[in-house]
């Protein structure tokens, strides 16, 4: 009994010894936290294909992990060598052993080599050295996390305040400053609706947009008015950012159309100065032939008067002394006769002298309103000084009656207006 109580025990403890070492050589080796380690399989000799045996075509990486994994062929590796391509920054392969690692530094990230949540394609190859056909390439993807969040922002090429006058153009790009996750789309807010513009929806989009005249109507309180363009863009994860551009918009001169005012103001002008030029030649033509009138009847009573004086000192006949006495009386007939046959045109000639006055008024602020190219900054003061005199021009001259040609052409009145008769005439005296 005692002997198979020894043997029992014995037996028990080889039994407890050869399980401990069992136990003990079966456990499984459990790499560091950032380290990533390739399983060990055991290669069989009987494949005849080439190809990597413990290939994993998708890593996931965390930053400042490391990654370091065998790939093991179905061959013998001393006859083979290993080489990539499209490899990111920072991925190594040994091209003897296979063995492929990478340190997912910090830096590469900060610095834009590499990026977040975007799958890099890496090619691999296996090449035999004794035997070109024998090769085999094949592909494995990663892809690197992080749990720090760092948020892309919006960066306009504008300042956040700018300032436009109606009639100029917006233009402007939205860039992204890139985090952990880029900005996929970007959405434009405003708080005025506006037209016929470029949107931006993406980063580094271009906004384009040309400010109408009617931005600002009449109707508004506020001049200038502010325009506020608020840009918000958004990730994958829905995480947002917003860039605030402000617009001062002030009132701005619409010139195409100021020109066109300004064009049919002046032709109406010159037709007006015509009209008057006209109105002049026909009053200042009539004064004259009255005048003629006038002075014929003055030339022939004075001469009655004079014959009569000396008929009745000189002859001695009774007869010539009567006809002496009777032609002074003819003569002072004469003068209620050419008043009436050619009256006194005190009237005319004012007028004809006022006309004369607003034609040489208006044609001065016809050529000192002149357009200096297509962007006179005096354009709108131009308009309405011409506007403004062309009106109280007619305002005196309401009265005037206007005489249309007829059997006088613009040339022959032309002349008339600027002969030098009619120059002097008109002219001012200063005794």
């Amino acid at each position: 009994m005692k002997i198979k109580t020894l043997i029992a025990a014995a037996f028990g403890m080889v039994s407890t010894l050869a399980a401990q070492t069992v136990s003990t050589d079966t456990l499984p080796v459990t790499p560091p936290a950032d380290t990533i380690a390739a399983p060990v399989i055991i290669v069989n000799p009987e494949d005849t294909v080439l190809r990597i045996i413990n290939l994993n075509p998708f890593f996931t990486i965390h930053v400042d992990s490391l990654l370091e994994y065998d790939l093991q062929l179905n061959k013998p590796e001393d006859r083979f060598y290993f080489f990539m391509r499209n490899s990111p920054v920072g991925v190594k392969l040994d091209r003897q052993t296979g063995r492929l690692n990478f340190k997912a530094d910090k830096s590469f990230f900060k610095s834009g080599r590499l990026r977040f949540d975007l799958p890099y394609r890496v090619d691999i190859g296996v090449q035999n050295l004794y035997h070109a056909a024998e090769r085999f390439d094949t592909s494995f993807t990663i892809v690197f996390y992080s749990t720090e969040i760092i948020a892309s922002k919006l960066k306009p090429t504008v300042n956040s305040i700018q300032v436009y006058e109606e009639g100029d153009s917006v233009r402007f790009r939205i860039q992204c400053e890139t985090g952990t996750f880029p900005i996929e789309q970007i959405v434009m807010n405003t708080n005025a609706p506006i037209n016929n513009y470029r949107a931006v929806t993406k980063c580094n989009d271009e906004f384009l947009w040309m400010i109408p005249y009617d931005f600002i109507r009449d109707a508004d309180t506020s001049k200038p008015r502010m325009l506020y363009l608020q840009f918000v863009g958004n990730d994958k994860f829905l995480n947002r950012d917003t860039a605030l551009v402000t617009l001062l918009i002030r009132p701005g001169v619409n010139y195409p159309q100021r020109i066109q005012e300004h064009t049919i103001l002046n032709k109406e002008l010159t037709k007006y100065i015509q009209d008057l030029k006209l109105t002049f030649y026909v009053v200042s033509r009539n004064i004259k032939s009255n005048k003629k009138t006038r002075t014929g009847f003055d030339v022939t009573g004075s001469t009655m008067a004079l014959a009569g004086t000396v008929i009745n000192t000189t002859v001695t006949a009774p007869g010539g002394k009567d006809l002496g006495k009777i032609l002074p009386s003819v003569g002072l007939t004469l003068v209620p006769v050419k008043e009436a046959v050619a009256p006194n045109k005190i009237q005319e000639q004012n007028t004809a002298t006022q006309v004369r006055a607003a034609i040489k008024r208006l044609e001065y602020m016809q050529s000192e309103n002149l357009l200096v190219g297509d962007r006179d900054p005096e354009i709108l003061a131009k308009i309405k000084k011409i506007r403004d005199e062309l009106k109280q021009t007619r305002l005196q001259l309401v009265d005037l009656p206007m005489v249309e040609f007829e059997n006088v052409s613009q040339r022959d009145v032309e002349e008339y207006f600027n002969s030098p008769v009619v120059n002097k005439r008109y002219k001012l005296k200063i005794k």
